[in-house]
């Protein structure tokens, strides 16, 4: 035996890992019949629809998003004007009669 200074302890025996816990299940968003969970769908709508107005936020801010918005808001007073005229004249029609 090497020499030790009498003030330490003699270390005997061997260091042991210790004792762990069984590894918990992976989460895969399927059950064991390969069916979606309630839990993934929820979550990849919830992704998607958030994805989808960051998307839709980030590109009203571009110029070519506002010249969208200004031409569909454009259509929209046009379709509305047609829809009125089509009304009119169907009222029309049927104050005349038969």
């Amino acid at each position: 035996m090497p020499d030790q200074p009498s003030d330490e302890p003699e270390i005997v025996g061997e260091i042991l890992p210790a004792e762990s816990a069984p590894p918990a299940p992976v989460e895969t968003g399927y059950t064991a019949d390969g069916v979606p969970t309630f839990e993934s769908v929820r979550e990849k709508i919830e992704n998607r629809y958030t994805t989808s107005i960051g998307s839709a936020e980030l590109a009203s801010e571009t110029t070519e998003g506002r010249t969208i918005e200004a031409q569909y808001d454009a259509r929209q007073r046009a379709a509305a004007e047609r829809l009125a005229q089509i009304r009119a004249s169907m009222s029309e029609k049927a104050d005349e009669g038969p």
